[in-house]
């Protein structure tokens, strides 16, 4: 029986079809021995082709399915991953809630501008994030409410997602440079087991415009990585790790699988693989799930 070292996986949106002699066709001409197709589901349709001695594929099988499809390439070894961190802020909800916020003191464009050069890795994290949180001084606490009543929804698949690797024994953690009052609501609603992120700071009344420290960004997501890790007695290379921007790039190329999910351009290129045609449920089918052992969450 052939041992392949490496599995190749193609996720469509749904209601669209996978052509999998595209993807068998550049295994082989990337000088591949390949394995039979797995369907691993049809409502959110995605298969796999298990395979060796195909080292440049992944960039192959991307530009094959560009704009059609997701893909991945992963090893075969330690497929299933027993911890996962993931960015709250257009990762695991659709918006960015100190966007949002902002929106309810009028100054949503203002400050959406500064929180997609931060994310793009222009700006430094913790001066972009002082900045905005300074304009929001004054805004009343019954915004925040409002806000995640009113704006704030979680990503297709995240609740399937968190609930599907949870029943199968991994911990889940919300790790996020947001508010814990967003990423506490957020945690329960997609099934965490744990949240971290930054604190506003209010006079009991509305905000005081600063943050408490320290501050969390980049270099706490990888710690928050390992000491998530450290208590389970696992290694980095067994976690998940899930994000869209800069400040996600630490813990999302230290994990076992880096996903960049509707990312900036600089967490894509880095990241293991990209979810931006499909949904979070991709990340089950990259582990080795199939549709049959999706949990609803």
């Amino acid at each position: 029986m052939t041992e392949y070292t490496h599995v190749a996986i193609v996720a469509a949106p749904q209601g669209h079809e996978i052509d999998s002699t595209i993807a068998r066709d550049i295994i082989a001409s990337v000088g591949g021995i390949q394995g039979p197709v797995h369907t691993l589901g049809d409502h959110s349709p995605a298969i796999e082709i298990a395979h060796s001695g195909a080292a440049t594929l992944p960039d192959a099988l991307a530009s094959a399915y560009k704009g059609a499809a997701d893909t991945a390439v992963v090893p075969t070894a330690n497929r299933r991953k027993r911890l996962l961190i993931c960015d709250m802020d257009s990762t695991i909800i659709e918006q960015e809630c100190l966007d949002e916020l902002a929106d309810y003191a009028g100054l949503k464009a203002e400050i959406s501008v500064i929180t997609e050069r931060a994310m793009r890795g222009e700006l430094d994290f913790e001066g972009a994030l002082t900045e905005r949180v300074s304009m929001l001084r004054g805004l009343s606490l019954d915004a925040l409410a409002q806000c995640f009543a009113e704006r704030i929804t979680l990503a297709p698949g995240a609740k399937t997602l968190v609930a599907t690797m949870a029943r199968h024994g991994a911990r889940c953690v919300l790790v996020s440079g947001g508010f814990t009052y967003f990423t506490e609501r957020v945690a329960e609603a997609a099934g965490f087991h744990a949240h971290r992120g930054n604190t506003l700071i209010d006079d009991g009344a509305a905000l005081t415009g600063e943050v408490g420290r320290p501050i969390l960004g980049r270099e706490a997501k990888l710690t928050a990585l390992d000491e998530e890790a450290a208590a389970l007695g696992l290694s980095r290379g067994d976690a998940l790790c899930m994000g869209d921007g800069a400040n996600d790039l630490a813990m999302i190329t230290a994990a076992g699988l880096g996903l960049a999910v509707h990312a900036k351009p600089v967490v894509a290129e880095q990241a293991d693989a990209a979810v931006s045609m499909t949904d979070l449920t991709t990340a089950l089918y990259i582990q080795g799930y199939t549709e049959a052992d999706f949990v609803a969450g």
